[in-house]
């Protein structure tokens, strides 16, 4: 199998996964209140939509990246990126949940954004994991300079912490929990994945 066909594969599912989430946005409509306030009482399903939005395509555009310095894709590999995308799709469930839930408060509203976190920790291990393959000889166009990977496994490092912080949080303050997320999505914004 060649790297286009996975990453056709894998461009459908994340696809899919951007376009549920915009599922659940909705209102109620006339007789439920002004739209103002439904707007406003809807906040935790736009916040949620827009950290998950960009989560979900920042993914994508780092596993772009990463996939394009691929010569060779193997089997392992090939579950590797299963189990990623079996995360990726796992996270308009988890929004849904986290959203639903953020509105009521209390301790399901921690175990929902705990729930949220638990999902991308598993995403971002999986990645790690895409990587970790990758840094075996023959696997890349162009191997990583040993300095390289060692910068590279920092910034995924940085990114597990990070959400594993996030679900603990998420049990003192959801509010806060989301917002680690939504400053995870900005530090990978930014190039972290070496593609040489």
């Amino acid at each position: 199998m060649t790297s286009a066909r996975l990453e056709a594969f894998s461009d459908g599912v994340f696809a899919v996964a951007i376009t549920l989430l915009a599922l659940d946005l909705a209102v109620a409509g006339p007789g439920h209140g002004s739209l103002a306030h439904q707007l406003a009482d809807h906040w935790p399903s736009f916040v949620a939509y827009v950290v998950s939005f960009f989560v979900v395509g920042i993914t994508w555009v780092n596993h772009h990246a990463l996939v394009d310095t691929f010569v060779k894709v193997d089997r392992k590999l090939l579950f590797l990126n299963l189990v990623l995308l079996l995360f990726v799709v796992a996270i308009p469930f988890a929004t849904s949940t986290m959203a639903t839930y953020l509105r009521g408060g209390g301790d399901d509203a921690h175990l929902a954004t705990a729930l949220y976190g638990v999902v991308l920790e598993g995403m971002g291990v999986s990645f790690a994991a895409i990587f970790v393959w990758s840094l075996r000889r023959g696997r890349r166009a162009v191997p990583l300079p040993e300095d390289a990977v060692r910068t590279a496994v920092l910034r995924f490092g940085v990114g597990s912490i990070a959400y594993l912080v996030a679900i603990g949080v998420a049990f003192l303050s959801a509010p806060v929990s989301l917002a680690i997320i939504a400053g995870l999505a900005v530090y990978y914004m930014f190039e972290q994945t070496p593609a040489t």
